[in-house]
């Protein structure tokens, strides 16, 4: 008998786990509490499809990153497209490491990238750029994708109140599991290691002609990058994004609630300050359209890990992650996990087909080959 999964978000992350446990036969059920899919975190960021390039401080994040980026495309070809030029530019005198380390770094890692002659006429104060083959992700089509593999088994508008184990059962709001996998990032249940929620603003802007991506690298510094609409572009700052660091969800979200037209004026002036530095023409070729909220979930340390974890507590999964192209490393880690209860249809399964593979081939005389 196939397990049932109640799974908590309708986010990247919960719609990939859904669909891929229903194409394995397992039955599952998804609930989120907005009015559609893909609608809080998932659906406020930079749409980038990351290849590891953001992180040359963190080796696990870069090789999730650099793998499940190739599966991402194969598995979902339709929801992303390419950036017709992509560029990370190491600058000069703000980063963290120098543009020869940076190079060395993504080489040892794998990752394509062709090194530029020189920066484009566009960026200024930069020791050397690498133009690299990122994608964007296309919300709109991603929505429609997952609303209609996962007809029937969506329960849009029910925000989760309480997860209930009792026995062999999970009990979401009353309705009974044999698995509940929390895909919420830590809003509902929070996984047991240190962490921290931190609201973001990320800034919105219309482009007045095509203009490169680009990202500053590496350490506390800025980025343009385009959406789905190929006139609009987002602004981030690793400085002036952030908007603070909570203990809980619930602080996070007051602090959210809390953010008035003054603020976005502030985080507009400083950050548009900051990609002055770099895009002096910023100003000449984008104009501000509103910000963008959002809360992100991190672990505390001093390290730059981003990389996708799952923790499990009896029947119930958490899944901490924070790139989208690391999708399949959660359901390949539940799936393991799963196969390790001493009491899952797994191990039977396997059972049954060890005895199978016995009686077609059986061993000269009696018994299964060693």
């Amino acid at each position: 008998m196939a397990h049932r999964f109640g799974i908590i978000g309708g986010g990247w992350y919960g719609c990939h786990i859904a669909t891929s446990l229903r194409s394995l036969g397992f039955d599952v059920r998804v609930f989120d509490g907005a009015s559609r899919l893909l609608d809080s975190a998932s659906g406020n960021n930079q749409f980038r499809l990351h290849l590891g390039f953001h992180y040359a401080r963190h080796y696990g994040t870069r090789m999730q990153s650099r793998d499940g980026f190739s599966r991402f495309v194969e598995r979902y070809p339709g929801l992303s497209r390419a950036v017709e030029d992509n560029i990370y530019a190491v600058s000069r005198g703000d980063s963290l490491i120098d543009f020869l380390t940076y190079k060395l770094i993504m080489t040892s890692s794998g990752i394509e990238f062709s090194e530029m002659a020189a920066p484009p006429p566009e960026l200024v104060n930069v020791e050397g750029c690498l133009r690299t083959p990122e994608r964007v992700l296309l919300l709109a089509k991603a929505r429609s994708y997952f609303r209609e593999r996962l007809d029937g088994v969506l329960e849009l508008g029910h925000t989760v109140g309480r997860i209930e184990p009792r026995g062999e059962q999970v009990y979401v709001d009353g309705s009974s599991f044999d698995f509940v996998i929390d895909a919420t990032w830590g809003h509902l249940t929070r996984p047991p290691i240190d962490l921290f929620y931190e609201p973001t603003l990320l800034l919105y802007y219309e482009a007045n002609g095509p203009f490169p991506a680009v990202t500053l690298v590496d350490g506390p510094l800025c980025s343009v990058y385009p959406t789905e609409d190929p006139s609009l572009y987002t602004l981030s700052s690793v400085t002036h994004t952030p908007l603070g660091r909570y203990a809980t969800s619930t602080e996070a979200r007051a602090a959210l609630a809390a953010v008035t037209p003054e603020l976005v004026a502030e985080k507009v002036a400083r950050m548009e300050a900051e990609i002055l530095r770099y895009v002096p023409t910023f100003r000449d070729v984008f104009r501000f359209l509103g910000p963008q909220l959002a809360i992100k979930t991190k672990p505390i340390g001093s390290f730059d890990d981003r990389s996708c974890h799952v923790f499990r507590d009896g029947r119930i999964f958490s899944v901490m992650s924070g790139k989208i192209d690391t999708v399949f490393f959660a359901v390949e880690r539940i799936l393991t996990m799963l196969e390790a209860m001493p009491d899952s249809d797994q191990h039977q399964d396997g059972g049954q087909l060890k005895a199978e593979v016995a009686a077609a081939f059986p061993r000269p005389g009696g018994g299964l080959a060693a």
